[in-house]
């Protein structure tokens, strides 16, 4: 009975001790929700098109390239952009010129004081000679002052729709540079070019897909849980996954766990399987993982699992 007695002690030793550990797990990291059916989709993904039509004069990257934020994918032909670009520059400049000229202006001033003191001059000489200027006379030179004044005024405001115009040819020189840069395709994102659907000298209209890219620094997670295990702080919660692995899943207490955090929960259920659908966001910058991969996940809520 000695042996029986020692196993049977054993046992319950073991058991002891796995319940021990059970409940220092789940009092340190809380109750642990399982995820079903989880599958990793991409983040960002992205069908680069064409936003103007015209001759594809390079495409300059190649099937799995990597390829920075901004750079450079494939170039539709610029020449009619360019030689628009040119040419508002130059009106821009010849419109900073005019604006920037007040001779018209500072003649109208210089106008407006001779008629003055000439006014003054002839009244001066009616006050020691009476009548030695007619008052036609006078007449003429009040209407000579008058009218250089408003010639003052009308070049003060030449010069507002001068500038004015100024910024019109800023806008059409920032138009012109626009549709440069609308033949210019560029990566919307940092990630993996996986298909080119047109070379180089074919044409391309307004919207036509012309590549496609991904990323797969930082994935999704996606699955269902069962609504009855849904709670209000379920958004947000730390998650661990296990990669499928064969016909099996990891394990989930390795060194290689997966971390990650719930960024959506779904506000509707599903009214036959009654489960919600949520996803992490998974941190793949290692690229230990690919998009379409199964894989198990937990959620570790903030609430102790007590029996």
């Amino acid at each position: 009975m000695k042996p029986f007695e020692t196993m049977h002690g054993m046992t319950f030793y073991c058991g002891v001790v796995a319940l021990l550990f059970a409940i220092d797990f789940h009092t340190a990291f809380g109750r642990e929700v399982e995820v079903q059916s989880v599958i990793l989709r991409l983040i960002n993904e992205a069908e680069v098109p064409a936003q103007q039509a015209g001759v594809l004069t390079a495409v300059d990257v190649h099937e799995g390239q990597q390829v920075a934020k901004g750079a450079l994918l494939a170039q539709v032909n610029d020449q009619v952009a360019r030689t628009a670009e040119r040419t508002a520059e130059i009106e821009l400049e010849a419109a900073r010129h005019k604006a920037d000229n007040d001779v018209s202006l500072r003649y109208a001033s210089k106008a407006h004081e001779v008629a003055k003191a000439e006014l003054q001059r002839s009244k001066e000489s009616n006050k020691r000679s009476p009548k030695s200027v007619s008052q036609s006379q006078i007449d003429v030179e009040q209407l000579t002052v008058d009218k250089n004044g408003l010639g003052y005024e009308q070049a003060e405001f030449d010069i507002t729709l001068e500038q004015f115009q100024v910024l019109l040819h800023e806008q059409q020189l920032e138009a012109a540079r626009l549709q440069i840069t609308q033949r210019q395709l560029r990566a919307p994102f940092a990630g993996t070019v996986v298909e080119v659907y047109v070379r180089a000298a074919e044409w391309v209209e307004p919207g036509e897909q012309v590549l496609r890219m991904v990323a797969i620094d930082r994935l999704k997670a996606e699955g269902f849980v069962p609504a009855e295990q849904v709670g209000t702080q379920l958004a947000g919660s730390p998650v661990r996954l296990a990669p499928y692995a064969g016909d099996q899943f990891q394990s989930s207490t390795t060194d290689d766990e997966i971390s990650g955090k719930v960024v959506f929960v779904s506000p509707e259920m599903d009214p036959i399987t009654k489960q919600v659908r949520i996803w992490a966001e998974i941190d793949n910058t290692d690229r230990r993982l690919r998009p379409g991969q199964r894989v198990q996940m937990w959620v570790k809520t903030s609430a102790p699992d007590v029996p």
